[in-house]
């Protein structure tokens, strides 16, 4: 049936009429909105339309894109720590991860530090939590909470449940099940308070298995590629190659078989008749297809949620956040999964909707860290920020777009885990609206010797500087250029001027034991390498060698490397 363009009008209209009334007689009755607090495993910009990325022309975010459309998008909104448990941490708690002992997968969060719901609680918000939780101790802050057990299954999820001893099963893809059990509780749920409810989806996270009806999604589209997917150019260091690039088979998980143990020509289906490039590029496209087809399950589940607050008229009185809890490699550089301080990784996606005060249609390239999602989240609700809390609440920009008077103009990155799963070496570091500056210490942590292929052994020291204005792309590393040697030790001050800040450097600002070993290890390298002399640069050669020596002798790398010998190029 046809209907009159005007007639759509006036439903439009009156539809529209029905929200702003139900949403301005919660704002005469003193009620306080609503919090809707969305976040994907692993969803990186490059992912979302609204970032305008190689990959928006797909549409892969239609709703997403909405919420950007209709708030603010902000541009440089960076995790501290690119990894699920660390960043999660400092969501929940506003602190640097390892200042609560959640540097690695490995930490847990007690109830007394769930800081973010306990004070949301306190503003007077009922709160739940659905999805992935990953931090260990149950989420018992939280007023409900039916999380996934550990990291969580794709289909048929198990979950723990406030309440109930036992986990409880369930059937279908976690993303369905995840956004059906939001929505009984939305629409169970007693309305004598506002909710503040955190929906979190285990997609898009490795190994991507998206449900059945997404398999001819993009079946016959070509994904575009990288450039950077071919050519490295100047991006790296000694850190991340070796002295001759004779690490680079070992250092950091790739899309190509340049890593021998685990890249996407093994999962993609090696053919010995294909070019080395075309069989890169196939390992692409099987990888891009999977993850973009999770991502499309989170939207449409998503946009079933944005449909309830819609018909239940609470949309304009519910402020809605979008994330992911770090970003994610897609080829670039020929990585895959997260963890380094580059830019793919580092940043998030950060999108907030609420039209009684967010400005429709705005981006920001305000720096701003995870460690500062929970203060501005109670400095919403009326809450009381907890002082130990060291991020700071942002409430000001949303609403004006401006950043605040004295705002941070950097960031502060670690990532501990040396060598550990995807072979990514330890560093930290500085990023700025026009620079990034790293340091890689190389320093291992204790962990299963099976998963840390150079077991005790360190890799080596480095630099890397880029930037970000005039190489968005990090692909040359201009640590040796003379041109920016003023720029490098400015740089340098304020990474170590920040790293006391976060309490990173010395071992009496934390409480974790395991903390304090690690930063008294990294405090040994960067004594001896922090200058950067021919001297210190020698010395990195020579644990190049050694690094090299120790994987080689690593029985679990044999091993893996013979099982993976089918899936890498010859």
């Amino acid at each position: 049936m046809n209907v009159p363009s005007s007639l759509l009008m006036t439903i439009c209209l009156v539809t529209v009429g029905v929200t702003a009334a139900h949403a301005d007689s919660d704002a005469a009755e003193g009620r306080k909105p609503n919090v809707l607090f969305v976040m994907s495993d692993d969803h990186t910009t490059q992912a979302i339309g609204a970032y305008g990325s190689r990959l928006a022309v797909l549409n892969p975010t239609p709703t997403i894109d909405r919420l950007a459309a209709e708030g603010m998008r902000f541009e440089n909104a960076v995790c501290t720590n690119s990894i699920c448990v660390p960043s999660r941490a400092s969501i929940m708690t506003g602190q640097y991860p390892h200042m609560v002992g959640c540097h690695t997968l490995m930490g847990g969060l007690p109830v007394e530090r769930q800081y973010l719901a306990h004070a949301m609680k306190d503003a007077g918000y009922q709160t739940a939590i659905i999805g992935k939780w990953h931090l260990h101790d149950r989420p018992e802050a939280f007023d409900h909470y039916q999380v996934l057990i550990s990291q969580g299954e794709y289909f048929n999820p198990r979950f723990r449940v406030r309440g109930q001893e036992k986990p409880v099963y369930t059937e279908g893809h976690s993303s369905d099940v995840i956004t059906d059990t939001a929505l009984n509780w939305l629409e169970e749920r007693k309305n004598e308070k506002p909710f503040f409810l955190m929906l979190h989806y285990k997609a898009p996270h490795d190994m991507f298995e998206y449900a059945p009806r997404y398999e001819d999604y993009l079946k016959d589209t070509f994904i575009p590629e990288p450039d950077s997917l071919y050519n490295s150019g100047n991006h790296g260091s000694i850190a991340t190659r070796g002295a001759s690039d004779e690490l680079t088979p070992y250092i950091g998980t790739s899309v190509s078989g340049r890593n021998l143990r685990r890249n996407y020509l093994r999962y993609g289906g090696f053919d010995e008749t294909l070019s080395e490039k075309e069989a890169i590029s196939r390992g692409y496209q099987y990888y891009l297809k999977k993850y973009l087809r999770c991502v499309k399950g989170v939207d449409d589940n998503l946009a079933r949620v944005i449909k309830h607050l819609e018909d239940s008229g609470q949309i304009d009185n519910t402020l809605i956040v979008y994330t992911g809890d770090q970003g994610f490699w897609l080829g670039e550089h020929d990585y895959m999964d997260k963890r380094w301080g580059y830019e793919e990784s580092l940043k998030m996606p950060f999108i907030v909707r609420y039209p009684q005060s967010v400005p429709a249609g705005t981006t920001t390239d305000a720096i701003v860290e995870n460690i500062d999602f929970a203060p501005t989240l109670i400095d919403f609700a009326g809450g009381t920020r907890p002082e130990i809390m060291q991020g700071k609440s942002f409430l000001s920009l949303l609403e004006s777009g401006d950043e605040p008077e004295g705002w941070k103009q950097a960031a502060y990155y670690q990532y501990w885990m040396h060598m550990i799963h995807h072979e990514v070496p330890s560093h930290f570091g500085i990023r700025t609206k026009r620079h990034k500056l790293l340091f890689f210490p190389g320093t291992p942590i204790p962990y299963d010797a099976r998963q840390n292929l150079f077991g005790e052994i360190a890799t080596p020291p480095a630099w890397e500087l880029y930037d970000l204005q005039n190489d968005p792309n990090e692909m040359n590393n201009l640590v040796d250029n003379p041109e920016y040697a003023e720029v490098l030790a400015k740089l340098k001050d304020q990474l170590a001027a920040l790293r006391e800040q976060a309490g990173a450097a010395r071992p009496e600002q934390v409480s974790d034991p395991a903390v304090q070993a690690a930063i008294r290890d990294i405090n040994r390298v960067v004594d001896e390498f922090w200058d950067d002399t021919p001297e210190s640069r020698e010395k990195a050669k020579a644990i190049s060698a050694k690094a090299l020596q120790a994987v080689k002798d690593n029985p679990y790398y044999v091993a893996d490397e013979q099982d993976a010998a089918n899936g890498r190029k010859p």
